[in-house]
């Protein structure tokens, strides 16, 4: 009987990728998935180590797993591998601690109990072909890790400094994908914008490697994630305005409106600049959806350098934010700063800025109503279609009773918008495309 494995994943979009290539290596060597961890032979748990809410997951998932199934081998990879707090916490229940660039030596791990000193390049795991968990949209890595060391972030310590795959490599595995009836490519970095090919390519940058997965033939949609504001530059603007495949869509995370804040989180740019991204996005991409990520309560946060983050909001009205209240992270240089803004005050102003983003997310979404969109249909809610429109707003269409929707998942079809939510359209089905 074959081995059987097990993949819990926590985190960000870099995590869910770096899982499925774990589940490609784990199937090219005779294991078999299973859907239960407590029945696994092996069990892979990729963590997260960004916020203290995904490192407590891990405390509570793990031992309960180890408890039930106390003969499975468990692997613990992500950004918590090389923690040592955590190595000691979960000691008596992680049976291998395994850094995700050592993936191509999990074999010895699994088959002789012992990671063998065979060296291995940063970047060399991202070759290894993925098990992808969906038929038609997928993450496909560029590089893998961070030199910017923001004064709240793990991971230049967890993963490293950046090193990148071959725009060749990058390429050709978009072009497997379409060919295999793909519909929507993520080129996924911690900083995607400071790309440089390696070896014979240098020249190409991020916007020349847009511009190249652009050109690959097929019907198929490109975003982009994570850019950093000090390196998004105004060609990489005009490359997605020009490139008819790359979604009008831009995730900028800006962390804050504060300048006095920024330094002392060591972004490296100011809220003017930032401000300045924007207007340029908006002069190449009008009708572009733009997203953020927003730290409140840092320390030393005061209520006026928080109204400068609420002012942010104002003036940019994006269309959706990820807010996160400041939680220290082990090692950081934020770490070593006074966590002196009340748990209360930090939820009153994450609140409050949720106020303000349901104003504007909704605002802008009232611009669509009565346009037809292009929606890539990904699932099915109550007697509706969902999708997603290239702004990344999601859809529910309503369909007419005849038409056959059984094998939409996956498809792009136009559809008109009837009416508008904080987070969301209501449109009619109108033709598949």
């Amino acid at each position: 009987m074959k081995n059987t494995y097990n993949i819990i994943t926590i985190g960000c979009q870099m995590n869910k990728a770096d899982s499925e290539r774990v589940a490609g290596f784990l199937d090219r060597h005779g294991y078999v998935a299973v859907g239960e961890a407590m029945l696994s032979d092996v069990v892979v748990v990729t963590t997260c180590g960004i916020r203290q809410s995904a490192e407590d997951r891990i405390y509570g998932i793990i031992p309960r797993i180890k408890k039930k199934n106390p003969e499975c081998k468990l692997v613990l990879t992500g950004c918590l591998s090389q923690r040592e707090d955590v190595r000691r916490r979960l000691a008596e229940y992680v049976d291998y601690w395994m850094p995700i660039s050592e993936l191509p030596n999990m074999a010895d791990i699994l088959a002789i109990g012992v990671m063998q000193a065979k060296p291995v390049g940063p970047c060399e795991y991202l070759a290894i072909d993925p098990k992808h968990q969906s038929n038609f949209n997928a993450f496909v890595p560029i590089g893998n890790g961070c030199n910017n060391f923001c004064a709240y972030c793990v991971v230049p310590y967890a993963r490293g400094r950046e090193v990148y795959r071959p725009a060749e490599e990058v390429v050709a595995e978009v072009e497997n994908l379409v060919a295999k009836g793909y519909k929507e490519i993520t080129l996924i970095a911690q900083n995607v914008n400071s790309y440089r090919s390696p070896g014979e390519d240098q020249e190409v940058d991020f916007p020349s490697l847009l511009r190249r997965v652009n050109d690959v033939a097929g019907q198929f949609w490109i975003r982009f994630s994570t850019s950093h504001p000090k390196d998004m530059s105004e060609e990489l603007i005009k490359a997605v305005a020009e490139c008819h495949k790359a979604c009008e869509y831009i995730h900028l995370p800006a962390q804050s409106g504060d300048d006095g804040i920024l330094a002392a989180m060591n972004r490296k740019y100011s809220s003017y600049y930032y401000k300045g991204l924007i207007r340029m996005i908006r002069s190449y991409l009008p009708d572009v959806g733009i997203t953020t990520d927003i730290i409140v309560g840092f320390p030393s946060e005061t209520k006026d350098q928080f109204e400068h983050t609420a002012q942010l909001f104002k003036e940019v009205k994006y269309d959706m934010a990820y807010i996160s209240q400041y939680s220290p992270r082990p090692g950081t240089a934020a770490a070593r700063l006074k966590d002196d803004v009340p748990k209360a005050e930090k939820k009153k102003r994450e609140e409050f800025l949720m106020g303000i983003l349901r104003e504007t997310a909704l605002e802008n979404n009232k611009k669509h109503i009565g346009k037809n969109v292009e929606v890539l249909i990904d699932g099915y809610k109550k007697g509706s279609l969902v999708g997603k429109t290239r702004t990344s707003k999601t859809v529910m269409v309503g369909v007419s009773q005849g038409i056959d929707t059984s094998d939409f998942v996956g498809k792009f079809i136009e559809a008109k918008v009837v009416k508008a939510r904080d987070f969301g359209l209501e449109a009619i089905y109108i033709r598949k495309l």
